[in-house]
């Protein structure tokens, strides 16, 4: 009997998706386990394999077009059984997208012309999403140009995302015929960012050019400049590794954990990652990446009298200045602030650091306490989602670090079962690595809960902007020494200001004051961490 398949939700955020390729055509044998069709969601793209055996009767998405979580995917049968009941009045299913395509053809312009002109063994590369909040990408390096071999696994651009730039790798056999985006220029996800195919073949057709002037130059003046750049600079492909020999299914576990792929071993057929592996995976506490302090210094602006200059912004920066003006302008935010006493905290870090191999820091013992005060404080933990409020079933601490281009925010999974040396390895690795760019997309999602820290500038007080969809985000000040009143006496003592922004429409003044005082009593007697 015919079996219906439907669009899967293969995220939390998922509405719809797209069929980027279809592995298999109507007709053709299927078995549990083959991969049917590659679904873009609002994610990445993944490999979604059938759980029934049978052949492909229909095929309820074309193509590159996409449809809604569980609407009519496909499909499968015994051959010649008869499902018009199953697909009732989409008899035509492709025919009634293909004119429903055509109408919003202003909208997707990239993606419609170019496969009605496609040449046989042609391969066109759209620009992926690389984040959940990705919009365009911008080209920092090409490593492959016009008229260069490609292989799958092939290192062919750095995309530069909202958060970070990562390496993009060919998953197609061919020659470059086309860059559909100029080095160092951006486009919207889903336009046409490379061309890959047989050599010679002529792609001048197919896409729209992104990049003034691409488009007009011949190809053999394209392969002649490629051959020059290329002795120019021998390096551009250097140890590109090869692609990763992963199943479908780990590789969604590994992209659901937050497990990076590079560093787990597999044990399946010629070493491929399989699904125990990411189940059985336990990351190692990582030590501070050796990366030079110079990469961290902020990009230097010369000042000449009497002349203004100007610095276009990067992805990062646009991005920014577009989450936090509608976290402002969305979230209400309102204020708590308390005061610390830190002589017990720094009397408890000298004690910790004068054991062998260890090394903390105060913001490593704020991020513990904070993490645990979470536990006891589920509801400063929450996020806000229109109709409802979503309890985190994880505590994930995201800790803002200041890059050149400006603001990241590295996210430490499952803070509240971590070690204070796991937690310092943790945090030194992601914040040198997020100075180099090196930081990767899942390493910067999955938030529950902020903290920023200014205290190592010195600055004793402020108030920071809710890193949604956070409820809270806590500011952390300097440790100042000053006189205080203890036991009815003036003594000197070390204090440190906290700053809680709360969303109100999460957080009740009441519940943030409960959590400050949890927060404090961890800070102010350390010991109560061990109960």
């Amino acid at each position: 009997m015919a079996e219906v398949i439907t669009m899967p939700r293969l995220s939390d955020t998922m509405t719809e998706g797209k069929v980027a390729k279809w592995h298999k055509k109507v007709g053709d044998k299927v078995k549990e386990g083959d991969i049917l069709a590659e679904i873009e969601t609002d994610k990445a793209v993944q490999d979604f394999e059938s759980e029934i055996e049978g052949t492909l009767l229909y095929v309820g998405v074309e193509e590159g077009s996409a449809a809604a979580v569980d609407s009519v995917l496909a499909i499968i049968g015994n051959e010649g059984e008869d499902i018009s009941g199953l697909t009732g009045g989409a008899a035509a299913p492709v025919a009634a997208t293909e004119e429903k395509k055509s109408e919003e053809q202003p909208k997707v312009e990239t993606a419609a012309p170019a496969a009605a002109e496609v040449p046989a063994g042609v391969e066109i590369i759209t620009m992926p999403r690389l984040s959940d909040t990705m919009t365009e990408g911008k080209v920092a390096k090409w490593h492959k140009n016009v008229g260069d071999t490609v292989k799958e696994g092939d290192l062919l651009a750095e995309i530069e995302t909202d958060k970070a730039v990562q390496d993009f790798e060919s998953e197609f056999n061919g020659v470059l015929l086309k860059q559909g985006v100029e080095e160092g220029g951006a486009a919207p996800v889903d336009s046409v960012l490379a061309i890959i195919g047989p050599a010679g073949t002529d792609v001048s057709a197919v896409g729209a050019p992104k990049a003034a002037g691409q488009s007009t130059e011949k190809p053999a003046e394209q392969k002649a400049e490629a051959k020059t750049e290329e002795k120019a600079a021998p390096v551009a492909n250097s140890s590109s590794s090869d692609r990763v020999a992963i199943s479908p299914l780990a590789k969604k576990m590994a992209q659901d954990k937050g497990v990076d792929i590079n560093s787990v071993q597999g044990s399946g057929e010629n070493g491929r990652i399989v699904k125990k592996d990411i189940e059985n995976y336990q990351p190692a506490a990582k030590p501070a990446a050796s990366a030079p302090a110079a990469s961290a210094a902020p990009v230097a602006v010369s000042f000449v009298q009497g002349e203004d200059t100007e610095t276009p912004n990067s992805q990062v920066r646009n991005i920014i200045a577009k989450r936090l003006s509608e976290s402002k302008f969305s979230a209400p935010h309102y204020y708590l602030m308390v005061e610390i006493n830190m002589d017990k905290a720094i009397e408890a870090r000298k004690e910790i650091n004068s054991l062998p191999d260890t090394k903390i820091s105060f913001n490593d013992m704020i991020i513990k306490a904070t993490a645990i005060a979470l536990r006891k404080h589920p509801q400063v933990n929450s996020s806000w989602a229109g109709d409802k409020i979503i309890h985190r079933g994880n505590i994930n601490i995201g800790v803002a670090v200041a890059i050149p281009d400006g603001l990241v925010v590295p996210v430490l999974k499952n803070t509240d079962q971590m070690t204070y040396t796991q937690i310092s390895a943790s945090v030194k690795d992601m914040a040198s690595r997020a100075k180099n760019k090196g930081l990767k997309a899942n390493e910067m999602e999955g938030s529950t809960f902020s903290i920023s820290n200014l205290g190592m500038f010195g600055i004793e007080t402020f108030t920071s902007i809710i890193n949604q969809p956070n409820s809270a985000i806590l500011s952390v000040g300097a440790i100042i020494e000053k006189p205080i009143v203890k036991d009815g006496q003036i003594v000197v003592g070390n204090t440190m200001k906290l700053s809680l922004a709360c969303d109100h429409r999460v957080v009740d003044g009441a519940t943030g004051a409960q959590f400050l005082q949890t927060l404090r009593t961890y800070l102010e007697s350390p010991l109560t961490l061990l109960l």
